[in-house]
């Protein structure tokens, strides 16, 4: 059974998907032009008329007061409750469309780890333009030789008076190209044990000493960037939370990261497209629609897609009493990327040859759309932790399984 929405609620919805439905085609021409190959690919594009209308969606987002369901009022958010902000999430799957505009980062999960662990000095300074789209964001982890295991780090940051001085290297580092600030995780003590002596820094991405570097995909995009540290400088006055410290800082923003990993790829609506596809293309001999493998794999599916819907339905008990975003998030993140893998995969083995066609090749499917999923499938079960990562995350910290 599906959760049960008031007459208000179901009100809401409805306001929001005719705004969605006439802003979509205002901004983009069509929901299929805004989604492009994928969310990701409008988000990080390099393409500087696909990014103005990113930042258009971004204003009006805004504007219509759906940007930040999540933020509080006094932060300029739209402060709804938490099903709200479930309807805004479905609504904006159901079209393909990124959650939180332009500024995916700063809205998803850094505005929030700064209004919890952020001096009042730093809220006044960077939650504004976050909403606003002024200044860009984007996320300093995973180094070329710390990325799933975070605790391995080796970009320095030694105090000088009141500024900190950078150099290292961070990679795979999506929206940087775009970015002009960077939430990051320094190596401030290199004495300390692994997980401590490492602060979270806010560090201007237009200082001297900071390069920026493309890093190409095999899907031919460059939506990630390399950036390297020479001598930067930062304020003291931008580390969150305590010196040293910056761990704890930087979990809670993993949590906010993998709480909305689950509802930040159309899975749903992926699964929706493969079925249409099944209707117009050939397998084994007949329609794929009819063929009794195809169908029940497509069942397969969707019953998949349905219990991760209902799963973030379940998540709302949480949210009602008040819990911040624990490593519960890790079985969204997991089950949607996997999913999603399997899902792109199948595409693969239903199309076969035509998989390989991309847009511009005689022959391409739907611009070469199914090829670029194809691809890029794979980038989510490593993106924002590796399903191996969420696994343990899930055995340690949720079931409480002792570690290997």
């Amino acid at each position: 059974m599906d959760f049960e929405f008031t007459p208000a609620q179901q009100a809401f919805r409805t306001r929001l998907r005719a705004w969605m439905e006439r802003t979509v085609e205002e901004v983009f021409g069509s929901a299929e032009d805004a989604l492009g190959p994928s969310p990701e690919s409008l988000l990080f594009t390099r393409d500087d008329g696909r990014w103005a209308q990113a930042l258009e969606y971004h204003r009006r987002l805004l504007a219509a007061g759906y940007l930040a369901l999540h933020w509080p009022t006094e932060w300029g958010g739209g402060g709804a409750g938490p099903v709200e902000q479930l309807i805004y999430q479905d609504e904006a799957l159901r079209l393909g469309l990124p959650l939180f505009g332009a500024n995916n980062f700063a809205i998803d999960r850094i505005g929030p780890t700064l209004m919890r662990f952020g001096s009042d000095e730093q809220k006044r300074r960077f939650l504004t333009p976050m909403l606003t789209g002024e200044e860009i964001w984007c996320q300093g982890y995973s180094e070329p030789n710390a990325g799933s295991d975070l605790a391995a780090i080796q970009t320095r940051a030694v105090l000088d008076g009141d500024e900190f001085v950078i150099n290292g290297q961070k990679t795979w580092t999506s929206l940087a190209h775009r970015a002009r600030w960077q939430a990051m995780l320094a190596r401030t003590d290199p004495t300390a044990a692994r997980h401590k002596g490492v602060t979270y820094l806010l560090v201007d991405l237009a200082s001297p000493g900071v390069t920026i570097r493309p890093l190409r995909q095999m899907t031919g995009e460059s939506g990630f960037n390399e950036i390297f540290y020479d001598n930067v400088r930062a304020p003291r006055a931008n580390a969150v939370g305590a010196v040293n410290d910056g761990w704890r800082v930087a979990m809670a923003m993993m949590g906010y990261q993998r709480a909305s990993a689950g509802s930040r790829h159309p899975v749903e609506r992926g699964i929706a497209e493969l079925a249409e596809l099944a209707r117009r293309v050939e397998f084994g001999g007949m329609l794929a629609a009819r063929h009794p493998y195809v169908r029940q794999t497509l069942a397969q599916f969707a019953i998949e897609a349905r219990c991760l819907r209902l799963g973030r339905y379940r998540s709302l008990t949480g949210y009602l009493k008040g819990r911040p975003p624990g490593p519960e998030g890790s079985f969204a993140k997991l089950s949607s990327s996997e999913l999603n893998l399997r899902v792109a995969m199948f595409a693969a083995e239903m199309l076969g040859g035509l998989a390989t066609l991309t847009e511009g090749s005689p022959g391409a499917l739907e611009r070469g759309r199914w090829a670029h999923r194809i691809l890029e499938a794979r980038e989510f079960t490593i993106a924002g932790g590796t399903s191996e990562i969420q696994r343990n995350i899930i055995g340690e910290r949720v079931l409480m399984l002792p570690k290997s």
